[in-house]
């Protein structure tokens, strides 16, 4: 029976053994080679998918094939090759199909060099096979900012909206909508929390290496400093919170998990450097 892991990584994308070699040797005959706008594109989608939703039959995929004039499983595999050049992934044993081209692999070291540069063209990438269509920019998260319909905003305060719901759906997708302090399983009450405030570093705003996947109330504490995360990935909580005068509300479900690690995700773990950046700030350092 396939794990999980290998569900997500591509099994329900790609036959397996015999068929998948066949498959991926026409595939390889009949398409053309993929170009850095369409890879880029691919980079977009994968951002917004958990593991297990990396196969074929994904709405998103699907829509980006038909883009592209691609079939849905050469992009699910593209999506696949992405995961198995993540370390966390690979560290996890869950190497995905392991088919990377040296175009996977350049564009996979540019988005860490310079992430958010890489993630503003993958989107532009995005976009345009959309327009092309007649999809306007942004429609992917028009459930998150609807004012992109009701024209309210100004095109910089538009962009600025639209980057925080595709930065929401990376953090929701490598947490799989989970709290990672909590464990709260409710997207509506789900905060795509910055280590570094957006305010404050404009070369990782998209960075999911850069966020946490909150409960509201957590991110309000986390964002007021009176919780932070450690470079080991444990809860500390802030003495304000530990005296005999604090109610047992909050005794209960802020300071009883200090000292607790967090539920790391699936992918995109966040970067020590920028936990304890978060700590110093607030003094846990």
């Amino acid at each position: 029976m396939a794990s999980t892991g290998d569900v997500a990584l591509g099994l329900t994308a790609v036959p397996s053994g015999h068929t998948a070699r066949k498959e991926r040797r026409t595939l390889m005959a009949t398409a053309s080679p993929w170009t850095r706008k369409q890879t880029l594109a691919a980079l977009h989608v994968y951002f917004q998918l958990p593991f297990g939703q990396l196969h074929q039959r994904n709405p998103l995929i699907v829509q980006l094939a038909s883009w592209m004039e691609r079939t849905p499983g050469a992009v699910a595999l593209k999506l696949v090759n992405f995961a198995s050049l993540d370390p966390q992934v690979r560290a996890s044993g869950r190497s995905g199909m392991g088919h990377a081209s040296r175009l996977d692999e350049a564009v996979w070291r540019e988005l860490n060099a310079q992430w958010d540069a890489v993630a503003a063209e993958a989107a532009l990438n995005y976009e345009e096979y959309g327009q092309s269509q007649g999809v306007p920019p942004g429609a992917e998260v028009l459930d998150e900012v609807p004012e992109l319909v009701e024209g309210r905003m100004t095109l910089a305060t538009i962009q600025m909206r639209v980057n925080q719901a595709r930065f929401r759906r990376s953090i929701l997708a490598s947490y799989n909508a989970r709290c990672c302090i909590s464990g709260l399983a409710e997207p509506r009450l789900l905060v795509a929390s910055h280590i570094v405030p957006w305010s404050l570093d404009t070369q990782n705003r998209l960075n999911p290496h850069n966020g946490l996947c909150l409960s509201a109330l957590h991110d309000k504490a986390y964002d007021t400093g009176l919780i932070t995360v450690l470079p080991d990935f444990t809860v500390r909580v802030s003495s304000q919170l530990k005296g005999a005068g604090v109610d047992g509300f909050a005794r209960e479900s802020l300071a009883s998990y200090d000292g607790l690690r967090i539920t790391l995700p699936e992918r995109f773990r966040p970067e020590p450097a920028f936990l304890e950046s978060h700590a110093r700030r607030f003094q846990f350092l």
